[in-house]
């Protein structure tokens, strides 16, 4: 539940040196990397989420408070899951360290006769236009000697921090503006505005000798004082130093996440941006067991779900496969959401109320519960899972959906189609035939979403994106959506002048570009790489039209440009995880069909790869692979595409190039064999669609 680390304020996650840019290279904020101090709680490479938290900030100190919210240089920092460490410009090392529900911090001070730890709990948000987060309430409590206690209500949460502090005959107490309380033990404001706030918190103050440690721990709680001192002492203890212990327990824990997925081969950067694009998948969401501020059940309370637009094609299916207890967590806590809230969330953050981000998408949890329903899993209701689905259907977009079998944006339209569909199989598999049918039949509505004349989706708003952004979506009727372009040929036909086959390369945007540049960009009409939500399944729409060697194509060139082991490593926001899962699984040589139960194939990275799934092992072995390094200079230097000439699975052959889910849930072994020259393999046996089902039954 809990993260933290340097606190500059910059934009996206309140650490770095840059301001909150859309187009083009970000400008600088700041001219070095700086810190503050120390905050709480940050949000994963979104982009313009609107709440950053960045809460409870713990700034070492040696010079006066009057100087608290002045930035030092960082300097030596070291960084690995579950610590961070650096030098401030003041001389103080300061290291971090995260369990569940608590931070452990320990800062290493210079000789002073007032060193100082400063706990500011007003803090929110980033020093960007519109980014600070104000408290509405708060209350702080010096609970005696090392001990302390305060809650805010950011954004009608109430978040609660129970304090140890581990200095012996430091003083300590409460300030408000920059300035000491002398003997008062309490602090309480019932309203707070953006004209009213000045700064308060907490303070601890001692002299130290050079090299002396201190130790802050803390619990946090969104369910008050009591719970987060009991969620301290569960993980740390009572009155003992804990920060190694946490530490060596959070590793541990990373450490048998991180190798629920291991290769073979491969360049060492390879092998680097994969192994940090699995971390990334793993941060968010945040679970916060029994930590619901909003029901006072017991169970699973998930947030930073931000958001099923970023991550239910790649990032779920990827939870699904290698924490499966943890993806179940994720759909029971989204269920209850439903219940109280009256719909299922588009986002989910530490705040009051579904943020639905309508203009997003809608009904985009259905295939992580259809999926789930699929594979069998246990511990949800699914008759009461499919009556909130199906409620859902009908919600913001859904009613006009439900009315017309269209809706605008246009996009939406494909994803109430596509719920419908995922409902659909639930509700058959339930044995509810009638509302199955029903719904199959509204799914057929993708239809009116596209304009036959050109293959591609009608006039419409888009978000992020265009129609010809939009207009590849992996549909659960992939066969009718390529006959409605005029077939194979003429689908593969636009496919290619999307992905820009033939055509001469583009100039990247640079710092500020101007808005004519940034249109006539736009004009092209083409990939703009994985840094929009919609492109990201769109390189195997190939698949589906029998010519599985120009996803190999497709996607050997963003494995190989577009992500490195250096700043301005990833092509756009990493979206909680999104973005680095589908650097997983196409390093794998595979990619999830979301809300379909499906795996198609591809050639992967990586001689060999295992996957440890939640029922076994599923290792993918190749023959015939050659390493290629990443990020070449000069077109000419292109590594060569290899190409899956022939495949088996567990033994027997496969000609088709997909599996399904439950195959790699279950484990087993498919072996590729990899060539340099397009194959027939694939070309023949395409992925299954919708229509494929009803000419079976007629």
């Amino acid at each position: 539940m809990v993260s933290a680390c340097a606190y500059s304020g910059a934009y996206p996650t309140g650490y770095g040196r840059y301001a909150k840019n859309t187009e083009g290279v970000p400008e600088e904020m700041f001219g070095e990397l700086q810190a503050s101090g120390f905050t709480h709680f940050q949000q994963s490479g979104t982009g313009a989420i609107r709440k950053y938290y960045n809460y409870v900030r713990v700034t070492p100190m040696v010079q006066p408070l009057d100087d608290l919210g002045q930035a030092w240089p960082l300097h030596d920092e070291t960084a690995e899951p579950g610590y961070y460490a650096a030098t401030l410009g003041t001389g103080i090392r300061s290291e971090i360290t995260v369990g569940d529900k608590v931070a452990v911090h320990r800062y290493t001070f210079p000789r002073s006769s007032s060193s100082r730890v400063v706990i500011d709990m007003s803090c929110g948000g980033l020093a960007i236009e519109l980014g600070r987060t104000i408290p509405l309430r708060a209350q702080v409590e010096s609970m005696g000697q090392g001990f302390a206690q305060g809650t805010v209500w950011m954004e009608g949460v109430p978040l609660s921090v129970f304090v140890q502090f581990d200095a012996p005959r430091w003083r300590q107490m409460l300030w408000y503006d920059r300035r000491l309380i002398n003997g008062g033990t309490r602090l309480d404001f019932d309203s707070i505005r953006h004209t009213t706030l000045r700064p308060f918190g907490m303070l601890f103050m001692g002299p130290t000798v050079a090299g002396q440690t201190v130790e802050i721990r803390m619990g946090f709680s969104l369910r008050g004082h009591e719970q987060a001192r009991r969620n301290l002492e569960k993980e740390c203890g009572v009155e003992t130093a804990a920060f190694d212990t946490v530490r060596s327990r959070t590793r541990a824990r990373w450490g048998d996440h991180l190798d629920r997925v291991q290769v073979e081969g491969g360049t060492p950067a390879r092998r680097t941006v994969l192994a940090t694009s699995l971390y990334h998948s793993l941060i968010k969401p945040c679970f916060g067991d029994d930590e619901s501020p909003f029901w006072p059940d017991s169970g699973p309370y998930a947030f930073d779900v931000c958001t099923m637009w970023d991550i239910y094609k790649t990032q779920l299916p990827l939870l699904s496969a290698i924490v499966p207890d943890r993806a179940n967590d994720l759909l029971e806590s989204l269920i209850r959401v439903c219940e109280e809230e009256g719909n299922f969330p588009i986002g989910y953050r530490m705040a009051r109320g579904a943020d639905r981000f309508f203009r997003q998408g809608s009904a985009l949890a259905h295939t992580a519960l259809a999926d789930a329903h699929a594979l069998g899993r246990e511990g949800i209701d699914w008759n009461w899972a499919l009556v909130h689905m199906v409620d859902d259907l009908r919600r913001m977009y859904g009613e006009d959906f439900w009315e017309h079998g269209v809706v605008h944006p246009i996009s939406h339209t494909l994803d109430l189609a596509y719920a419908h569909h995922a409902t659909a199989k639930v509700a058959r598999a339930l044995n509810d035939r009638r509302l199955a049918d029903d719904l199959e039949e509204r799914s057929r509505g993708w239809r009116n979403a596209f304009d036959p004349e050109t293959g591609l989706l009608r006039d419409s708003e888009f978000y992020e994106g265009g129609k010809w952004n939009y207009s590849f979506r992996l549909l659960h009727d992939m066969r009718a959506r390529i006959a409605l372009a005029g077939g194979d040929a003429a689908f593969t036909r636009i496919l290619d002048q999307f992905f820009g086959y033939g055509a001469d390369p583009v100039t990247q945007p640079g710092r500020a570009p101007k808005p004519s540049e940034m249109a006539a960009g736009y004009a092209l009409n083409r990939f703009e790489g994985l840094n929009n939500e919609p492109d990201m399944e769109a390189p195997w729409a190939y698949h589906y039209a029998g010519r599985p060697d120009r996803t190999a194509e497709v996607v050997h060139a963003a494995l190989t440009w577009q992500f490195g082991t250096g700043r301005g490593g990833l092509p756009g926001n990493d979206d909680s995880g999104g973005l680095s899962s589908w650097y997983v699984w196409a390093s794998l040589g595979l990619f999830p069909v979301a809300g379909q139960n499906r795996f198609l194939i591809n050639s992967p990275a990586f001689r060999s790869a295992m996957i440890r799934t939640g029922e076994g092992e599923f290792v993918i072995e190749t023959s015939g692979h050659r390493d290629s390094p990443i990020g070449v200079d000069g077109i000419d230097r292109t590594p060569p595409v290899q190409y899956v000439q022939a495949a088996t699975l567990n033994g027997r052959p496969l000609d088709a190039t997909h599996v399904s889910a439950a195959d790699v849930h279950r484990g087993g072994r498919l072996q590729l064999t990899l060539g340099p020259e397009p194959s027939s393999w694939g070309r023949g046996i395409r992925p299954p669609s919708l229509s494929d089902s009803a000419a079976a039954a007629q």
